[in-house]
């Protein structure tokens, strides 16, 4: 494959020649570096290389060039290359036209100038947004091949999987593809179990569990040690950010994941309102980012682990993970967050991963291209299941229980939610049936209003109706709120009166739960905030207790 191109495009014959010899000294092993002195003669190559057929994963692009400035370029090149990342190369008083830049074409980012030193100021940019290109680029397909059925269930659950953990692969369906066929008539399944995987070195695996698939595609399932200074439960927000800082500081970190990182948040299609990032960015983007600067400080992430049980034994407590291993620890943090609430109408269990979905994934997304498709539910989840999902349908209905979506919904969504021609709302109505052959051909509503009952056609529902916490290993081990909710801190003293077999002489810390070195942090708190960010700084702030009662043991 021909290495990716960075373009860069300025009119001053010194800063260009100044910008391609940065961008050559890092870049040049792995990319081809162009330059053009003018946005008219960069458009002309930019055409030639799409006819040509190569991908351009950069533009840097200055912005005061007589004839097309940097933005008009960008606007040009936007229908050639979608994808690419843009980065301006701005004076100080140019930095309304870049944050302009961000709302109409999506810009990446601005530079000021000058940018030197490059090792300062050019090459961390450079390296994040190539980064983000990387991640969702799109090249000849090398890797692992799922062939199964759009209305099998476990076919869902394996694409899941790996698109939640970052894996690519090529999807095959069986019913519209014959290489899938042909792929199922050349190996041995007399049981005809879907999903096979079929592995560039020529294995397969045929509808693997979790840990099997985490395995075989090289994610960590086991610990390297026995004990550590902490372990983390739970790898959304709260856990990665804990994990980021408490490894950071010095302990030993171990974060047990069951399904993928980055949690609820890890499927949220875009995250707008998380400071620092003006363009917004992917919930997989930010678990992507997450786990890399985890990994960087040590951290050791195991996947695809279920926890059934966690016990004490002071001063030390000890995990329980399914299939026997036992890892120890001095303190722990609880931070897995909660689960969407599962539609318990008639046909929802049946029709689970075929066509019924909680939460929106790419995955499955990309599959009803020109359909229409439902969305239940009225909070700022669902509003950004539906912009995602407007990108594929033709048409997103919006089922929602409240009168209207301002009540439980973010303004800003709700204004974009409104302006969507794509996009029909229904308020005052529920779900009580859901119906198909082998997967979701109708939905049955009820008015609220009147109570009458009408059928609404569509292969397709993503449904976002609440959460409830993952607190059920427990066993009853820690205190919990009447939703089963973790109480920390100050929650848990009644009448001044610290928890039963409270052992140190003093009050709980803020975020300690009812057994002494036990933490809990983000969604899976009592009383949390309902926001990435918050959950990141409960992670940190949780950190700062666990070093307070390690100086204790």
């Amino acid at each position: 494959m021909a290495k990716p191109i960075i373009m860069t495009i300025d009119d001053d014959p010194q800063v260009l020649a100044a910008v391609e010899r940065d961008l050559r000294r890092r870049y040049a092993s792995e990319h081809q570096i162009l330059a053009a002195d003018s946005g008219l003669s960069a458009l002309e190559t930019t055409q030639a290389l799409k006819q040509r057929g190569d991908e351009v994963a950069l533009f840097l692009v200055d912005q005061r060039m007589p004839q097309m400035t940097g933005i008009e370029f960008l606007t040009a090149a936007l229908p050639l290359y979608p994808d690419a990342r843009k980065v301006l190369l701005t004076a100080y008083a140019d930095t309304q036209v870049a944050i302009e830049g961000i709302n109409s074409i999506g810009l990446d980012y601005y530079l000021l100038k000058p940018w030197t030193p490059a090792e300062q100021n050019l090459y961390p940019v450079v390296d994040e947004v190539l980064s983000d290109w990387f991640a969702l680029a799109s090249f000849p397909f090398e890797g692992i091949r799922v062939v199964g059925h759009l209305a099998s269930a476990s076919s869902h659950r394996v694409k899941d999987f790996l698109a939640r953990n970052l894996i690519p692969y090529q999807w095959l369906d069986l019913d519209t593809d014959p290489r899938a066929n042909a792929l199922v008539a050349s190996i041995e399944n007399p049981d005809n179990r879907l999903p096979i995987l079929f592995f560039p070195d020529g294995q397969l695996l045929i509808d693997p569990e979790p840990r099997e698939l985490a395995d075989r595609v090289g994610l960590t399932t086991s610990a390297s040690q026995l004990f550590y200074d902490l372990i983390v439960l739970g790898a959304g927000p709260a856990g990665l950010g804990a994990a980021v800082y408490a490894a950071s500081e010095g302990l030993r970190v171990a974060l047990v994941e069951k399904e993928a990182p980055g949690g609820q948040a890890g499927q949220s299609a875009r995250i707008e309102n998380y400071l620092g990032f003006p363009k917004g960015l992917s919930g997989s983007e930010l678990a992507r980012r997450a786990v890399t600067q985890a990994r960087r400080f040590g951290v050791e992430i195991l996947t695809a682990r279920q926890v059934e049980a966690i016990e004490t034994e002071v001063p030390f407590h000890i995990v329980h993970l399914a299939g026997g291993d036992r890892l120890s620890c001095h303190a722990l943090l609880v931070s897995t967050g909660v689960e969407t609430r599962q539609l318990g109408v008639p046909g929802a269990k049946e029709l689970t991963g075929a066509g019924l979905y909680y939460g929106t994934t790419l995955s499955e997304a990309r599959h009803y291209v020109g359909q229409r498709v439902f969305v239940v539910g009225g909070g700022n989840s669902a509003a950004q299941g539906v912009e995602f999902l407007a990108r594929f349908a033709s048409r997103v209905t919006l089922l929602a229980r409240g009168a209207s979506l301002a009540d439980s919904m973010s303004r800003y969504l709700v204004d974009r939610i409104e302006h969507n021609h794509q996009v029909e709302v229904m308020n005052r109505v529920e779900v009580v049936a859901v119906e198909g052959d082998t997967r979701l051909q109708r939905v049955q509503i009820k008015q609220l209003d009147d109570e009458s009952l009408d059928w609404l056609d569509g292969p397709a529902m993503f449904v976002y109706i609440g959460a409830a916490p993952r607190t059920t290993f427990l066993n009853d081990g820690l205190a919990c709120d009447a939703a089963g909710f973790l109480l920390t801190g100050p929650d848990l003293l009644t009448g001044g009166e610290r928890p039963a077999g409270w052992w140190p002489k003093r009050d709980p810390f803020l975020l300690e739960c009812s057994v002494a070195g036990i933490f809990a942090a983000g969604d899976v708190r009592h009383g949390s905030v309902k926001r990435v960010a918050a959950a990141i700084g409960e992670g940190g702030a949780a950190v700062q207790s666990i070093h307070q009662y390690l100086r204790t043991v």
